[in-house]
């Protein structure tokens, strides 16, 4: 690895300390005035679930997108632990016996077996909604600002995104969709926190409506780029580097563009999308560096 790479890298992971700081410190709270407990049990389980390592890519994609544009980098830090807050929510539930059944997350056991379901559930409700508890509640960051973050958020994780896009899946399972549902199921289920987190940055910034659209549209093409790499990371990565169960969409016939294209298709696709995200960039000159670097990277991680 080159030490263009490396440096990218370093910033990425020295980002996700500070998200898992910030995360320990929210999650590890007292009860607060207008609450009666905070059950020990759930919140280890809340505990397990987020803090389990990973990238922390979207909440790297908030702060990035915010400093790009001049916004206040410890407000852009507790959106970005809402957001992350959320994802993990998701991974929380995705993991479940009623959806995708796995027993590993990023190499551990998952939240169902190292707990049980029911506290599995309670830990996903919980993550999610103590998301728009912390937006609501970060200082530094006006109403409107608040209020913009938690309509798209709301957007970007329920029916019309993210739940809305497991719903898809899971109906995969029993007809494969065509090129177009697999298109729409995969902006919604995957691509929707990740344009969430690209706009979310400019809503943190204060930025205008026409950059609030341009980062949005920056985060649709990685979001495409994210999904396309893994699933050729499904059928290339083996179970031990990815830190999960690989080659499960195969196996239940859920169609990928991968599988209708082939791998050489995707490749190029890939390509494709992260010369369309460095392009909505070039605007911004070199204070966009780091996102264009971060285009390259989802498209060409290995795990």
């Amino acid at each position: 690895m080159d030490a263009h790479s490396e440096t990218f890298e370093s910033r990425l992971a020295g980002n996700a300390r500070e998200i898992e700081a910030v995360l320990d410190m929210l999650l590890s709270r007292d009860v607060l005035d207008d609450e009666t407990a905070r059950p020990e049990h759930l919140r280890a389980a809340m505990h397990y679930a987020v803090l389990n390592g990973g990238k922390r890519l979207r909440p790297f994609l908030v702060v990035e997108t915010a400093a790009m544009l001049g916004g206040d980098r410890d407000v852009a830090m507790r959106v970005g632990a809402a957001l992350e807050c959320v994802h993990c929510y998701s991974l929380v539930h995705d993991d479940l016996p009623a959806m995708d059944d796995d027993d590993l997350r990023r190499g551990k056991p998952t939240v169902h077996i190292a707990f049980d379901e029911a506290t599995a559930i309670l830990a996903g409700d919980s993550l999610l909604t103590y998301a728009f508890d912390i937006i609501a509640a970060t200082e530094g960051l006006p109403e409107a600002g608040k209020l913009a973050l938690i309509l798209a958020l709301a957007r970007a994780s329920g029916i019309g995104g993210m739940a809305g896009g497991q719903a898809l899946d899971l109906a995969a399972e029993k007809q494969a969709p065509d090129e177009a549902g697999i298109v729409t199921l995969q902006a919604m289920k995957t691509g929707a926190l990740i344009r969430f987190a690209c706009e979310a940055g400019a809503i943190v910034a204060g930025a205008s409506a026409e950059d609030r659209a341009t980062l949005r549209r920056f985060g649709e093409r990685i979001g495409l780029a994210f999904q396309l790499a893994d699933d050729i990371l499904d059928l290339t990565a083996d179970s031990a580097t990815m830190g999960k169960a690989t080659g499960k969409d195969a196996g239940r016939g859920k169609g990928t563009l991968v599988g209708l294209h082939g791998m050489a298709w995707a490749e190029a696709t890939l390509s494709g999308h992260v010369r369309e995200a460095e392009a909505l960039l070039r605007p911004y000159g070199d204070a966009a560096s780091v996102l264009a670097k971060a285009a390259r990277f989802i498209a060409e991680r290995k795990s």
